[in-house]
This record gives C-alpha cells, sequence and structure tokens, in this order.
C-alpha cells in the first residue's frame, strides 16, 4: 500500500470523529474528494430533480471530473485535516 494510500485511509477514519459537524458545502466537497479518489471520475446517470440531495453529491462530484485520484486524495486530506 503506497503511503498516499495510507494517509488517505487514516483521514477516511479521521472524517468520521470531527468534533464539528461541517457544513453543507463542505460535506458535499469531502464526499465528491472521497468519490473521486475511490472511484474516479463520476460516471453515473445524473438523478432527476426529485431527488435534491442525490442531484447535490452527483453536481459536487462531477465538478471534480479530471483530478486525478493522487490529487483528490490530497485534497481530501489536507481538507479533513483543516477541519480536525
Amino acid at each position: 500500500m503506497s503511503d498516499m494510500q495510507a494517509k488517505f485511509e487514516a483521514a477516511v477514519a479521521n472524517s468520521k470523529k470531527l468534533t464539528e459537524r461541517p457544513d453543507n458545502a463542505t460535506l458535499l466537497k469531502i464526499y465528491a474528494l472521497y468519490k473521486q479518489a475511490s472511484a474516479g471520475d463520476n460516471a453515473e446517470k445524473k438523478p432527476g430533480f426529485g431527488d435534491m440531495v442525490g442531484r447535490a453529491k452527483w453536481d459536487a462530484w462531477n465538478g471534480f471530473k479530471g483530478t486525478s485520484s493522487q490529487d483528490a486524495m490530497q485534497q481530501y486530506i489536507d481538507l479533513i485535516e483543516s477541519l480536525s
């Protein structure tokens, strides 16, 4: 396992132990960076207008399209560290 992968997994664990719940925009960014780092570019179908939460998540993840998984991991790690 690479050093980056280990740091990413530690950040994922730390994200569940944050003392304060981040605002919705930050939560969407955390979600999007996690998905981009772990699954790559969003290839899923965009949810319909009735699924506002699903749509927001899809849009957030799609915003990182083209970002490498390594870059997404580093941004995720930096974000979680800034919130800890």
